[in-house]
């Protein structure tokens, strides 16, 4: 006889059927527990890697970082694009979130950073394995020690800075919503909505949805919107 603790861990792992239910309750399909054309359909869209359903809500309180001053770093970077463009669009991504905040983003050359971002390929060190092009765009962890925090892009998408296949801001500004504490939105249109929709940077601002959650956690941003304050310092 399997001895009880292994038992009651078999009892409570959620069935295919569950997952898929799930996964259709979340984004308003049939609840058929089935593999339907409809959920293959969505499965197959690009898409954050972060689960839908996962509850990560240990305690009563949502998590975010202890200071208003978050470290950045970009460890290695997508040869798709130069070294410039990517610390553009990353830099870029940061600023929708420290606009409605009080945050501010530093970035790090070297060491350990609050936020580490990195392009990997397949199994890359974190036990949540990439699928090759399309699909799983990247994921990111919710705040906390070692790897919390931390943003990883598929390299084996193609990371672009305009329309064309991936757009590396678009990805990115969705990530660092969870790197900041945001879980999914069932909202089509939020940004943290999972499905990936193309945003331009140049005029994207973040959803009033979007803008809810995340002062609900940090508050409201104190920065006077006419004072040219640089979103990035160095160390």
């Amino acid at each position: 006889m399997a001895p009880l603790d292994d038992v009651a861990y078999k009892r409570s792992l959620p069935t295919l059927e569950d997952q898929l239910v799930a996964v259709q309750s979340f984004f308003g399909l049939p609840l058929t527990g089935e593999l339907d054309n409809k959920t293959l359909t969505l499965m197959k869209q690009p898409r954050c890697g972060v689960p839908d359903t996962l509850n990560y809500k240990i305690t009563h309180k949502r998590l975010k970082w202890p200071s208003d001053t978050i470290t950045y770093r970009i460890v290695n970077y997508t040869p798709d694009l130069t070294p410039l463009e990517v610390d553009q669009a990353i830099r870029n991504a940061f600023n929708p979130w420290s606009d409605v905040t009080p945050l501010s983003f530093i970035q790090l050359h070297s060491g350990t950073a609050d936020i580490m971002v990195s392009f990997g390929a397949g199994e890359h060190g974190d036990f949540f394995s990439f699928d090759g092009p399309s699909g799983t765009l990247a994921h990111a962890f919710l705040p906390g020690q070692d790897i919390g925090g931390d943003v990883h892009f598929d390299e084996d998408e193609t990371w672009t800075m305009d329309e064309r296949a991936h757009n590396l801001f678009t990805v990115a500004v969705h990530e660092l919503g969870h790197a900041l504490g945001l879980e999914h939105s069932r909202n089509p249109n939020d940004l943290m909505y999972p499905l990936y929709t193309y945003f331009n940077s140049d005029n994207f601002s973040l959803p009033d949805n979007d803008v809810r959650e995340i002062q609900e956690i940090y508050g409201p941003g104190n920065r006077d919107p006419n004072q040219n304050i640089p979103k990035l310092r160095e160390k």
